[in-house]
């Protein structure tokens, strides 16, 4: 099973509609882009994990691209909005920050690929990810944590790291979800580590590098070789296109553009505690 986190957008910006009395309702996944044909297979009942993110579980189909549509009411009485927005590759979860069907796109490859190919391209996906996990020093998957019962700090920023009792600690944290216990205290759910498949650069840098060893592998999915400008009409002289230098446009992206995103180790120093709010100046955000 796949799970697809949805953030509503409405008149150019995101809206979350549960406090005007709207709803998200469903998702609906086709086999085409104009999304004309029947629907594969849809979602519904999204769970709100906090304001303005809707989660879909997603029911199991074959691997591959799938268009979707995704309704909801911005409004209470409020006419119902068609969201055609969504691309989804699937499945997800399974630690790639991107998906082969990206990388296909990429190297030119016509979509389905198959199954072998699927594999050789999630294999120069993984290669390229051990390249950026080297250079960030840091994994690219975050890993979940779960507070049950926890007492918040403040409770007008329950979306904030800061506000839930974390152990002290150098890495990203962001909270998924908080669920009222009715008693004050909440089941808190974070992904602590950097959510590799979130961050553009990432994606990016995986994708253009993964489709860049796929064509330069002999036999490799959409393996070209050099790249030809020109043929004779005899066949006699090939002239090669060079690839484009850093910096110039269609280059691959390089491992300097994540140099943000870098593990920086330090020792945190001893600092006095920060008086309880509101006393305090100012509240700190745990991770950033």
């Amino acid at each position: 099973m796949s799970i697809f986190d949805y953030a509503p957008i409405y008149a150019g910006a995101f809206y979350d509609p549960e406090p005007a009395g709207g709803e998200v309702s469903r998702l609906d996944l086709y086999g085409t882009a104009d999304r004309g044909g029947p629907v594969i297979a849809a979602a519904t009942s999204p769970v709100r994990l906090r304001p303005g993110t809707y989660r879909f579980e997603l029911p199991d189909v074959p691997p591959g691209r799938y268009w979707g549509m995704v309704t909801f009411t911005p409004s209470d009485g409020a006419q119902t909005v068609k969201d055609t927005s969504v691309r989804l590759d699937l499945p997800t979860g399974l630690g790639l920050v991107t998906a082969p069907e990206a990388v296909a796109d990429a190297l030119g490859v016509t979509l389905p690929i198959t199954a072998e190919q699927r594999s050789a391209l999630e294999t120069a996906i993984r290669a390229a990810q051990a390249d950026v996990v080297g250079y960030l020093n840091r994994p690219l998957v975050p890993r979940t944590v779960v507070l049950p019962a926890a007492t918040p700090r403040w409770t007008d920023e329950l979306d904030n790291p800061g506000t839930w009792p974390l152990p002290q600690q150098d890495d990203l944290v962001e909270v998924v979800s908080y669920r009222p216990r009715g008693d004050g205290t909440y089941d808190v759910t974070l992904l602590v580590g950097l959510n590799g498949a979130a961050e553009q650069e990432i994606v990016r840098y995986v994708t253009a590098h993964a489709a860049e060893s796929e064509r330069q592998r002999p036999g490799g999915v959409g393996s070209t070789g050099r790249r030809v400008s020109s043929v004779s009409a005899e066949g006699q002289s090939i002239s090669y296109e060079s690839a484009p230098q850093t910096g110039q446009a269609g280059a691959p992206p390089t491992l300097d553009t994540l140099k943000r995103l870098r593990r920086l180790l330090y020792q945190p120093l001893n600092t006095p505690a920060r008086p309880p709010w509101p006393y305090s100046t100012s509240r700190g955000r745990r991770g950033y």
